[in-house]
């Protein structure tokens, strides 16, 4: 079971070229990083965790350019959204924007993505809440066209275009690995709908409950990536039985030393699994 982490990038945290150099001298195997491109600020979503929203979600960097610092600083690391909120970006320019990052770091990216829960910013965005998941579908499916086909069209109800060119094209083939963010009813039809792999949330639970479901329904092997898991043991044990491909640890948006100081805290666990 590999092993990556999360930060949120924000502006007076570590770099997140510094933070990936870290990370990948660490032995970890994947950095990945959320984005919201603005908070409003009344809004009427409350915060999934509970409480007061926290000040690092309107703080953060734009995703792709943390990533290209990430992935510059880098030479083996997988540098990852998680996750994008695709309904709140045009597919014609993200799609360019993902194989840049791609095709610049040999082909190390991995395309997080998810429907988000903050209405009022996707609102701000012109999307509908209500439509967001056929929004979401439609705008990977396109960029998939996109990265896959010389000269692509797409024809949806919400994405509609007729033969584009945009290079680059992205290194890994047939593109890079678009995974499915969520731990909703639906989450793993849209996996076997146009996923590659499955990133649930570990705070939501019935996760490992799952898995026997999705992989019953898969005609290929789907990785599963869990997010969020905390520096324990027995939790990373769990997963491990059940067969999950990784788990992501989330980092503090803080400078060097606390960063450290998680990191350790999370490899101590790793290691308390392995036995070492």
């Amino acid at each position: 079971m590999d092993t990556g982490v999360a930060m949120f990038p924000t502006h007076d945290a570590i770099g997140p070229g510094d933070l990936a150099a870290l990370v990948e001298e660490r032995g970890h195997g994947s950095l990945w990083f959320p984005e919201h491109t603005h908070i409003p600020a009344s809004r009427d979503s409350p915060f999934p965790g509970g409480g007061e929203m926290p000040r690092r979600y309107a703080h953060t960097y734009d995703l792709f350019v943390a990533m290209t610092a990430a992935a510059v600083a880098t030479r083996r690391l997988r540098i990852a959204s998680g996750i994008c909120l695709i309904i709140e970006r045009d597919p014609i320019t993200t799609a360019k924007e993902v194989a840049s990052i791609d095709h610049l770091s040999g082909g190390r990216v991995e395309f997080g993505v998810g429907a988000g829960w903050n209405r009022e910013e996707m609102a701000n965005h012109g999307t509908d809440p209500s439509r967001r998941f056929s929004l979401m579908r439609e705008r990977v499916e396109a960029m998939k066209a996109i990265w896959t086909q010389t000269e692509a069209s797409y024809h949806g109800e919400h994405v509609n275009f007729e033969r584009i060119w945009s290079f680059p094209k992205p290194v890994q083939l047939p593109h890079p690995p678009v995974v499915i963010g969520g731990n909703g009813e639906k989450v793993i039809d849209r996996v076997l709908r146009y996923g590659d792999a499955w990133a649930p949330q570990h705070r939501h639970g019935n996760i490992v409950e799952r898995l026997p479901a999705l992989r019953e329904r898969a005609d290929k092997p789907i990785p599963v990536t869990v997010f969020g898991v905390p520096a324990d043991a027995a939790a990373l044990a769990q997963y491990e039985e059940a067969g999950v491909d990784r788990v992501v640890h989330w980092l503090p948006a803080a400078q060097r030393g606390p960063v450290e100081r998680a990191l350790e805290g999370f490899e101590d666990a790793v290691r308390e699994l392995r036995g070492e």
